[in-house]
């Protein structure tokens, strides 16, 4: 079969146009077999990210690092293109960022948002700024090594001026300073040593007690509760009842006293009339006279003598003089 010149120059075309399509889209930078929705992040830095390296979600490979270009001839930031191999929905208001690692390679992951709008194909991405376990070493260590630059410094100076304070009479001084700090010390273990042993039989004498304490804590709680019953029956005790007779008493105790103490009553009559005082007084002495007369003259008031005459002295006017008591 011949085939004619016509159809020959159509296929011709065809493959041309054919050819410029995919040169053109080849040219753009797109993947001319790859038909993965692919979309976009703008970082500042791609520290150790390279292509091909994993894009997740929530742990989940879900795509790849299809392209690192700059997104301007200033390469003021990095375009990272994330093509993405699985079927899911990305959220528009997720987040990207690069996590690097000590061991394993550096990887674009995705903070998923809330919003119900998706991210389609060639949609940007938003991104934040991981620094990882390298960067919080690094900013976690710059302030510490200040201020260990800060200590070390004053520890140089602090040592300059040590030396040259430390002349030769102080050196010499700090020397018998630490002599005598080493005598003191060997004072020291000999004084420890020699109570080491009292103190031994005293922590002995503390455990036998504290041993015997802990047989005998039966006893320690009998007693114990003894004295829980005995605040318990005190604090039975009708104590206001008792305090109420008390005040009774007291009273009826005070209303004697007052009436003794008055003038009216027999008793304070006796206490506070001073004339009532004088004629006992008088009769007292009278009777003190009366007692010693008939002491004296005893036939003036009792004769029983059959032949005696009767005895005619004079009464006394005082009580005899006596050095004893009468019999």
């Amino acid at each position: 079969m011949k085939i004619s010149n016509e159809l020959k120059v159509g296929v011709l075309a065809v493959l041309a146009i054919t050819a410029l399509i995919f040169g053109f889209r080849f040219l753009k930078g797109k993947d001319i077999f790859n038909h993965n929705p692919k979309i976009y992040a703008i970082f500042k830095s791609v520290g150790g990210l390279e292509k091909s390296n994993f894009v997740k979600i929530n742990g989940l490979t879900i795509g790849a690092v299809y392209k690192i270009e700059p997104s301007n001839a200033n390469i003021d930031s990095v375009r990272v293109t994330l093509s993405i191999t699985e079927d899911v929905n990305i959220p528009s208001n997720s987040v990207a960022y690069i996590s690097g690692s000590l061991l394993g390679a550096s990887e674009v992951v995705i903070d998923k948002g809330s919003s119900t709008q998706y991210l389609g194909d060639e949609d940007r991405v938003n991104t934040k700024v991981e620094e990882g376990l390298l960067g919080n070493l690094s900013s976690e260590a710059k302030p510490l090594m200040g201020k260990v630059k800060t200590v070390a410094d004053s520890l140089t100076l602090l040592l300059s001026n040590v030396n040259n304070t430390l002349d030769v009479s102080t050196q010499r001084n700090l020397q018998e300073a630490i002599a005598h700090l080493k005598n003191t010390v060997a004072s020291l273990n000999l004084l420890l040593t020699s109570v080491q042993k009292p103190l031994a039989a005293s922590l002995d004498n503390m455990s036998v007690f504290t041993e015997s304490l802990k047989r005998n804590n039966g006893k320690v709680d009998q007693i114990l509760g003894n004295v829980d019953t005995l605040t318990k029956n005190l604090s039975a005790l009708q104590l206001q009842q008792t305090m109420d007779t008390l005040t009774s008493t007291v009273a009826a105790l005070r209303n004697t006293v007052s009436r003794i103490s008055s003038p009216e009553g027999s008793i304070g009559a006796l206490m506070s009339d001073r004339q009532l005082y004088n004629r006992l007084n008088e009769v007292a002495l009278s009777a003190e006279i009366l007692l010693d007369d008939i002491r004296v003259h005893p036939k003036r008031y009792v004769n029983i003598s059959v032949f005696g005459k009767k005895n005619k002295a004079g009464a006394l006017t005082a009580p005899a003089i006596k050095d004893t008591v009468p019999q």
